[in-house]
């Protein structure tokens, strides 16, 4: 994720901080320092940080139970209002995303767990201060911990409400995937999700509480673009890379320059070309790469020097929704399909996308002549 710089990497998996996530550290300072002067900002620093800490094992459980069940992750973010773990591939199986969705809440409920034995254990020793359970109490040891096991019970509450794209709705989709087709599941999630945001988002307007109002938008179109997310899945599964990627590409040779590349791109809608050597692909360039290299040098060069040598290779037998995936995993826009050694051709994102809307177009076309029909 853009804008984002790595603190720490723990079981391979890169942990990352988002710049905004300074913005909750501000706020901590402000809400604590209003009225506790400089000893209170710095003690609402400390707490958020703690809670970001809490957070991100939340979101460790998520990624190591992904882990287990052969999924790659990429990394987590931190961002002011929580974090995300990016696996590289949803799960396959209902009882995977069962589990990686349960794995985060139950973090908090162990942490919950521990903090209340550590707040019984200060009671018992006789300095445990009964006032931090208010909510203006002041900095102390007491107030840290309650305000800690607060924050964790009211994690786990908060992410199991059944509704997109909390924890609970992904719970909520696989207990349905058990037993109806994933995409009936996604589509069921989806109305209980935004029909629970009206509900906070009304419940919000009339008790005057913007924040449940934020929450319910953020619930709302969570749910929205997971529902369009598991439908674009449902229809790229159906069909093969081997069967969409463009047979008739224009492609360059090792002795071909830039200016031809222009030419192309003028009088083409092809935005990537292979440059090859007879039949074997050396590398790839892009618009993108056209353009940088007309930004940087006037010169004619030849494309073997701008060219993408790192090259991404995806089997024809795979899905289109699996050449997306290995395209987020290798953070690659573009791959090269290959039957064994034989280069056959080059797939982008945005052929992807195309072939999406395609798929979507045939299916609503499909659906209304079977409704003329009957």
């Amino acid at each position: 994720m853009g804008w984002s710089f790595p603190i720490a990497k723990i079981a391979g998996i890169a942990i990352k901080v988002h710049v905004t996530f300074f913005l909750i550290l501000i706020l901590g300072a402000v809400q604590w320092g209003t009225p506790y002067g400089a000893t209170g900002a710095v003690f609402g620093v400390v707490l958020m940080i703690l809670l970001f800490v809490c957070v991100t094992l939340h979101e460790l459980g998520h990624s190591i139970a992904a882990q287990r069940f052969g999924i790659p992750v990429r990394e987590i973010v931190l961002l002011p209002l929580g974090g995300v773990a990016l696996l590289s591939r949803n799960p396959s199986k209902p009882w995977h995303e069962l589990v990686i969705a349960a794995a985060g809440p139950l973090v908090n409920v162990v942490i919950a767990a521990i903090l209340i034995g550590v707040t019984g254990a200060v009671a018992a020793i006789g300095t445990f201060d009964s006032s931090a359970l208010q909510q203006n109490a002041p900095p102390s040891l007491s107030t840290l911990l309650i305000w800690l096991l607060q924050a964790n019970i009211f994690l786990v509450l908060f992410n199991l409400i059944p509704a997109f794209p909390l924890d609970g709705g992904r719970m909520f989709r696989a207990i349905l995937a058990l037993w109806l087709p994933a995409r009936r599941a996604t589509r069921i999630a989806t109305v209980v999700g935004q029909a629970i945001a009206i509900l906070l988002g009304v419940i919000g307007v009339a008790t005057g509480n913007f924040s449940l109002v934020l929450v319910a938008v953020f619930v709302f179109f969570g749910a929205g673009q997971e529902n369009a997310e598991g439908q674009a899945r449902t229809m790229l599964i159906t069909k093969r890379v081997g069967d969409a990627y463009n047979r008739h590409a224009l492609t360059l040779e090792i002795g071909d320059r830039v200016s031809k590349v222009v030419d192309y791109i003028l009088t083409s809608y092809q935005p990537d070309f292979a440059v090859l050597q007879g039949s074997r692909l050396l590398g790839i360039v892009t618009r993108d790469d056209v353009l940088r290299a007309l930004a940087s040098d006037p010169r004619d060069m030849y494309v073997t020097g701008i060219m993408q040598r790192e090259i991404v290779r995806v089997e024809p037998a795979m899905t289109l929704d699996e050449v997306r995936d290995t395209m987020q995993l290798k953070n690659s826009r573009t791959v090269a399909v290959f039957d064994g050694e034989l280069y056959l051709g080059l797939v982008s994102l945005d052929d992807i996308s195309e072939a999406l809307a395609v798929l979507a177009f045939q299916q609503r076309h499909d659906q209304l002549r079977a409704t003329e029909a009957g």
